[in-house]
């Protein structure tokens, strides 16, 4: 229903519609005119909306930071699984993968050639020289939070560390270039670039997605896409960055005994750094790293 200019705004705050978003509204219907992709209302985050995901936030990261101190050669993915666990709950979280599609673990642990997906196993010891992705995802009263790391085991090889370096620098590309009214094309394309004049290609079918009150909300982020194209970011839009950048070619495969575990096909290794961001009126404020 259209609505009326004196009638309260759609976002919920309680103002008249022509003193909150309708100015807003007309410069999105402008973009929508002209044939680009614009975000419906219910991805636009309120106030409110923000706080919650910031709360969510909080433990997120403080997972993180506990995996980060903790983790080293000889750890097993499942005690990193219990430690998410734990730690989560004991703050009052839920961790969000967990039975999420029947995903049966509450972290990801993908190591070297693992692209994403990774499922913590007891018998899975973590070695001297490899490269690991923990990818956190919590719920905290309803609100989505998701960020990743990674962590090189050890002494690791120059390759592969030169990966993970690269590859945290795409991200941090990836926010300098979150911008309002812009495209997420035009970010994307910033991420891609960099990871390509490093010898790298960048994952096609999985990329980054919205998040805030679900897990997976629109829109889909690319990092092989181009200028212009794509949904146009607005202001409370709130979306990850995580660009999965491997060593060798962009093809991946899923394993087909757990429908989960995603490798790159050819056998080399694979890094992902992933932070969530908000669309602000002059660029991004990274809320979960």
């Amino acid at each position: 229903m259209k609505i009326g200019r004196n009638d309260p705004c759609w976002c919920g705050c309680g103002k008249k519609y022509k003193k909150c978003h309708a100015a807003f509204d007309d410069k999105i219907a402008k973009f929508a005119r002209e044939g680009h992709i614009v975000p419906p209302h219910d991805i636009i985050k309120t106030p409110e909306d923000i706080e919650g995901i910031k709360e969510s936030a909080k433990i997120n990261i403080a997972v993180l930071d506990y995996v980060a101190e903790h983790i080293g050669p000889g750890v097993s993915t499942e005690t990193i699984d219990q430690w998410v666990y734990d730690i989560t709950t004991q703050m009052g979280g839920i961790p969000a993968p967990l039975n999420y599609y029947g995903f049966p673990k509450s972290v990801c642990t993908s190591i070297d050639d693992v692209v994403c997906h990774g499922i913590p196993d007891e018998n899975r010891i973590l070695q001297e020289g490899e490269i690991v992705n923990v990818e956190v995802s919590t719920v905290y009263k309803g609100y989505y939070s998701d960020s990743s790391r990674m962590f090189c085991i050890g002494e690791v090889s120059p390759e592969k560390k030169k990966l993970v370096e690269v590859t945290k620098e795409c991200v941090e590309i990836g926010i300098k270039n979150v911008k309002p009214w812009t495209f997420l094309g035009d970010m994307g394309e910033e991420v891609h670039n960099h990871a390509k004049a490093n010898g790298y290609s960048v994952v096609r079918e999985i990329g980054g997605h919205g998040i805030g009150l679900e897990f997976h909300e629109e829109p889909f982020v690319s990092y092989v896409s181009r200028k212009g194209e794509e949904m146009l970011m607005v202001p409370g839009m709130v979306f990850t960055i995580e660009p999965m950048v491997n060593m060798g070619k962009a093809d991946v495969e899923t394993n087909e005994e757990d429908g989960w575990t995603v490798t790159t096909a050819d056998g080399l290794p694979s890094a992902q750094w992933e932070v969530t961001v908000l669309v602000t009126e002059t660029g991004c404020e990274v809320l979960v790293y």
